[in-house]
């Protein structure tokens, strides 16, 4: 059961179905959607991860739920969440910085006609810092999973694409707030 769970966690979400109609909502809706899409675009391009999509955020996904009862964090789980948090956190705040200069370097050397030879090197160092940070991310996610008790597990399962169409606003700055000072200090507020 936890197998399937898991499995269904780290699967992508789906996509907004397609926009069928010709009616003045409809136009406006699929306008939205666009904006939505090439938001989500550039969010990956300023990604420092290998894989851009498809594996879960399991911290992101826990905080609107930190004092949640019917999620029922024990106080022990919370503090061990906001170490993987600021741990992880930590690791990426100091490789992405390197990853968006290396990538800008890159594409700025390719463009002024800097041979693809003589970028090699930077282009092997920037995907040794995307693979720490995929690695980071997966880190990350077991240690989540092993914090989390099967039923936690299910209801994050369960609760995933309602945070989706909610925009995860739902008890989103008290569960900040509360893992702050809990000792997550500013890697529990960075993206």
């Amino acid at each position: 059961m936890i197998a399937s769970a898991t499995m269904l966690l780290a699967a992508p979400g789906t996509d907004m179905p397609a926009m069928q109609g010709q009616g003045k909502g409809m136009h406006k809706m699929h306008g939205h959607a666009m904006m939505m899409k090439r938001r989500m675009a550039k969010k990956k391009m300023n990604s420092p991860f290998l894989i851009k999509h498809g594996l879960p955020h399991l911290t992101k996904m826990v905080m609107p739920y930190l004092d949640d009862p019917s999620f029922n964090l024990t106080a022990e789980q919370k503090e061990k969440l906001a170490k993987i948090r600021e741990e992880t956190m930590g690791t990426l705040m100091k490789i992405k910085p390197e990853v968006m200069k290396l990538r800008k370097e890159i594409v700025q050397a390719s463009t002024s006609g800097t041979k693809a030879a003589d970028l090699k090197e930077k282009v092997d160092k920037l995907a040794s810092l995307e693979a720490e940070a995929t690695m980071t991310h997966l880190k990350c996610i077991e240690n989540t999973k092993a914090v989390l008790t099967k039923d936690q597990l299910l209801f994050l399962l369960s609760n995933k694409n309602k945070m989706k169409k909610h925009g995860m606003k739902r008890g989103m700055g008290q569960g900040k707030m509360k893992m702050m000072k809990n000792g997550a200090g500013k890697c529990a507020n960075a993206k």
